[in-house]
């Protein structure tokens, strides 16, 4: 999961402001802690081989509840990679499908680094602390109790929703593509809603901003490598293979891509802009109005998440070279990450790096092929929809347009052409992020609220 950022502060008079719509739903409440708990305490890391168990207990959850076995399946392409797919029928009245979407593995821990159990779930300071407790077990947890508990009203959507688990969000995704490729009919949609992104910004203690992710980066990896016949160190060689290489490295660091927006960032920059005073919503004004000067660039440059947002980003993560200390290098290699806008062509983006790197004797491969994925329209009926629910349960606040920098399975949804709009509708976390690393946390107030949302937006639906 990979969410935007702004400065977060206080969420304790958040959650006292939020806390009165969630008291009329404490037992659906009760039942999302539940499912929390049962959830964060079967660890699915990649390496645990228990997907299946975690699966094979929500699915346990929905038949119990009379979901019909044909519409609870279980499946996947290896039998440690197990996804759960749920289809509510509603009353077939010819609307497209909803697939509501999350994922149900979680990334390692270091267990001596944590203050609690990231294998339990403790309740304590007003958060549930647990390894996937934010990320992304919370919205799992959240959308099971809302099919269970709308089934067991007896509600019959106009529109079929589907609620898809998947089980390798966190490394590969083959898993979603598997399930495009091999079984599309089961998950199918007109549009999706992605759980596993996008927050609740809060500013003093109170919710400023609900963030819509509309879109998000490729991914994209390359390996730089440039090779010599070495030698002994006693006698060094011009064509040092790691200068070679670090000289190209150097090149690449102080290259930058041109600035280039879309609907969906130059729409999170004008709202940003609205929300904050100073030089830098002044900065972002004048970006989402096509007026940016050098200085304003230079000053939305500083931050790391706004410059990401603003152009496609290549870096170096990895570097390798030589082979004992007395020998010269007969080989460098660099892994090269890079995160490239929507709008901008890899192709494109790897010639840049060619004419960049300026070296005919440095290699470059593929190392991770990207996968195209077109931002998802912001069409006026998604987002008056969420708007009207955004304005009954979180006071008006507007709704931000996102994309993320990061990756998420909706890159692979969109790519097969399901417009997908992600929103966790969780509050951030006020001492700064933690997902994926130690004393993984959520607000619980920040989770019933969530509850509550996907509850009334599945009816809504």
């Amino acid at each position: 999961m990979s969410v935007a950022r702004l400065r977060p502060v206080s969420l304790l008079l958040f959650a006292l402001g939020l806390a009165s719509f969630s008291g009329a739903s404490w037992c659906g409440n009760e039942l999302a802690r539940e499912i929390l708990e049962e959830l964060v305490e079967i660890p699915t890391t990649p390496t645990s081989g228990k997907i299946p168990e975690a699966v094979d207990a929500m699915a346990g959850r929905l038949r119990a509840a009379g979901f019909p076995p044909v519409d609870v399946r279980v499946l996947g392409f290896e039998p440690e990679l197990a996804n759960l797919v749920v289809r509510y029928r509603g009353t077939g009245n010819g609307k497209g499908a909803v697939l509501l979407l999350a994922h149900m593995d979680v990334v390692d821990v270091d267990r001596e680094n944590w203050s609690t159990d990231p294998f339990r779930l403790v309740e304590q300071d007003g958060y549930f602390y647990g390894r996937g407790s934010h990320d992304n077990k919370a919205a799992v947890a959240a959308l099971v109790a809302t099919f269970i508990r709308l089934y067991e009203e007896g509600f019959k959507p106009e529109r079929d929703l589907i609620l898809l688990v998947t089980a390798d969000e966190e490394t590969t995704g083959a898993s979603i593509e598997w399930m495009l490729k091999e079984q599309r009919a089961l998950v199918d949609a007109e549009f999706a809603f992605n759980s596993d992104t996008a927050e609740i910004l809060i500013d003093d203690g109170r919710p400023i901003a609900f963030e819509v992710q509309a879109s998000e980066k490729v991914y994209m990896t390359l390996a730089l490598e440039v090779t010599n016949p070495g030698g002994h160190s006693s006698r060094p060689r011009q064509d040092n293979a790691i200068y070679q290489l670090s000289a190209a490295l150097t090149r690449l660091a102080a290259y930058q891509f041109p600035v280039q927006l879309s609907e969906v960032t130059r729409g999170f920059f004008q709202r940003s802009a609205e929300m904050y005073d100073g030089p830098k919503a002044a900065a972002m004004a004048q970006l989402a109005a096509g007026t940016a000067d050098a200085d304003a660039l230079a000053l939305l440059e500083q931050d790391d998440f706004l410059n990401a947002l603003m152009r496609t980003t290549c870096v170096a993560t990895r570097v390798t070279a030589g082979h004992a200390n007395n020998a010269l290098p007969q080989t460098a290699r660099a892994i090269v990450n890079c995160r490239v806008l929507p709008e901008d062509s890899p192709v494109e983006v790897q010639e840049i790096l060619r004419r960049v790197v300026d070296d005919a004797a440095i290699s470059m491969t593929m190392v991770w092929a990207p996968v195209a994925s077109p931002p998802s329209p912001l069409s006026a009926e998604i987002i008056d929809r969420v708007q009207t629910l955004v304005d009954q349960l979180f006071g008006g606040i507007p709704i931000i347009p996102v994309m993320t920098t990061g990756a998420t399975d909706g890159l692979y949804l969109r790519n097969a052409g399901i417009p997908t709009y992600g929103m966790s509708a969780l509050a951030e976390d006020p001492d700064g992020w933690r997902i994926h690393g130690r004393d993984e946390r959520v607000g619980v107030q920040a989770f019933y609220d969530s509850v509550e949302f996907w509850y009334r937006l599945a009816k809504g639906l």
